[in-house]
C-alpha cells in the first residue's frame, strides 16, 4: 500500500513543506514570508489563503499531484490541553483553532492547512504532538498564585521526538527512561521526560532561559509595576516580552552567529548576553535534574542553537556532569510529524479524537 504523506509546519516566517513516501523524504521545500508579506494580515489564521497558494504552488512545482496523497500532517498550535500522540483534524479542532482560543501562533494554522488540502481529496488529516501536549505532573502545575497556575505549552513535536532518538542512542525505551530535553531555538522549551510523559516543561513565553526574542522569566513584582507604570501599552508590553525581548533586547540581534561574531571582535556586552544565555539554559536543565531526583538517563540539547559550539560547550561545562549529554542540533519536526501520520495510518498507534484525551 502507498503512504505518501504531505506534513506541513507553519512558522512565524515560513511554512516548511515535506512529502514522504513511507520513510523516505522525497521533498523539503521551506517557503520563506518576509515581514513586508505578513504586515497586512491581522490574525494569524488571516493568514491562511496566502499560506495554502503557497504551499499547493510548491507541491504544483515539484511536480507532486495532489492525488498521489494518501494523507496531510500539519503540525499543532495552541489547543486545549491534550497527551501527546497522533490525533485526527476534527471540527472541535478546527473552531478552536479559527477562534485562537488559546492565543495567536503560527502552528495555528497547521492543521487547518492540512483539513484543506485533505477534506476535497477524502483522505485524513491529522496532527501530532501540538504545542498543548499537556502530560505534567500534579506538582508541576502549581505556582505561588492560584489565578496563575503553570501551563503547557513547548517544542513538544521536536522534544519527544529527540527524546525517543535519545532513548534509541543509549539503548532504553522511552518509555523505561527519564531523561532532560533542551530544545533551544526562538523560544527555548527545557523538558523533563519519565515513563513516556512530558512531565514538566517552562513554557517559553513566560517562563524559563530568555532566548533571541523572549524574555523568559523576569522579576515578577518589578514586572507587575513596569505593566502600570503607564510606559506601555498592553500591546506594546506582550510585545516586549515575546518578539522584542531577550538577546535582542540586549544587544539588537536575535542572530545567534551574528552575537557571536560581534563578541570574538571584543564586544563585551554581546559576550556577556552570550553567556548569561546558556547559564539560564543550564540553571533550567539542572533544575528539572532535580525533578527526576538525579536518576537522569541522559541529557539531550536540539534546536537551532544546537549548531553552536559555543553555547553548547558552555551548556555541557556546566551539566555534562549530571549524566550524558547528547546533541542533536537542528529539529526533527517534519520527520516527526510523517511518522505521527505514518503511525496512525498502519494502525501501530490509535488515532485519539480532540477533546477525549485529557492531561494525566
Amino acid at each position: 500500500m502507498r503512504e505518501r504523506v504531505l506534513a506541513i509546519n507553519p512558522g512565524a516566517t515560513s511554512t516548511k513543506i515535506s512529502v514522504f513516501d513511507g520513510e523516505a523524504e522525497l521533498l523539503r521545500r521551506p517557503i520563506e514570508h518576509g515581514t513586508a508579506e505578513l504586515s497586512g494580515f491581522d490574525r494569524i489564521v488571516d493568514q491562511f489563503d496566502y499560506r495554502l497558494g503557497l504551499v499547493l504552488a510548491a507541491l504544483e512545482e515539484a511536480t507532486i499531484p495532489l492525488s498521489s496523497l494518501n494523507a496531510v500532517v500539519g503540525r499543532g498550535g495552541l489547543l486545549r490541553p491534550m497527551e501527546g500522540g497522533s490525533y485526527a483534524v476534527s471540527e472541535a479542532m478546527l473552531e478552536d483553532l479559527w477562534a485562537a482560543a488559546r492565543g495567536e501562533h503560527a502552528s495555528n494554522l497547521g492543521p487547518i492547512l492540512a483539513d484543506a488540502i485533505a477534506g476535497p481529496l477524502g483522505i485524513p488529516a491529522f496532527t501530532v504532538d501540538p504545542v498543548s501536549v499537556d502530560e505534567l505532573d500534579e506538582l508541576a502545575r502549581v505556582s505561588g498564585l492560584p489565578e496563575l497556575p503553570r501551563q503547557s505549552f513547548s517544542h513538544a513535536l521536536n522534544s519527544k521526538a529527540i527524546a525517543r532518538l535519545a532513548c534509541e542512542r543509549i539503548g532504553k525505551r522511552y518509555e523505561d527512561a527519564s531523561l532532560v530535553v533542551a530544545h533551544l531555538g526562538t523560544g527555548i522549551s527545557v523538558s523533563a521526560h519519565s515513563g513516556g510523559r512530558m512531565i514538566d516543561v517552562n513554557d517559553s513565553k513566560e517562563e524559563g532561559p530568555f532566548s533571541p526574542d523572549r524574555c523568559g522569566g523576569l522579576p515578577a513584582y518589578r514586572l507587575a509595576r513596569l505593566c502600570y507604570s503607564g510606559r506601555f501599552s498592553e500591546k506594546e508590553m506582550l510585545k516586549k516580552l515575546m518578539g522584542s525581548g531577550g538577546l535582542y533586547a540586549l544587544i539588537g540581534t536575535k542572530d545567534i552567529r551574528e552575537a557571536e561574531a560581534r563578541a570574538a571582535a571584543g564586544d563585551a556586552e554581546a559576550d556577556l548576553a552570550l553567556r548569561a544565555l546558556a547559564y539560564q539554559c543550564a540553571k533550567e536543565i539542572g533544575a528539572l535534574c532535580a525533578v527526576l531526583r538525579g536518576r537522569v538517563d541522559c541529557i539531550a540539547v536540539t534546536g537551532g542553537m544546537a549548531h553552536s559550539r559555543r553555547i553548547v560547550a558552555e551548556i555541557s561545562d556546566r551539566v555534562g556532569f549530571l549524566a550524558p549529554f547528547l546533541l542533536f542540533p537542528g529539529e526533527e519536526e517534519m520527520v516527526s510529524l510523517a511518522r505521527g501520520a505514518l503511525r496512525a495510518l498502519r494502525g501501530e498507534e490509535k488515532t485519539k479524537v480532540y477533546g477525549e484525551a485529557v492531561p494525566c
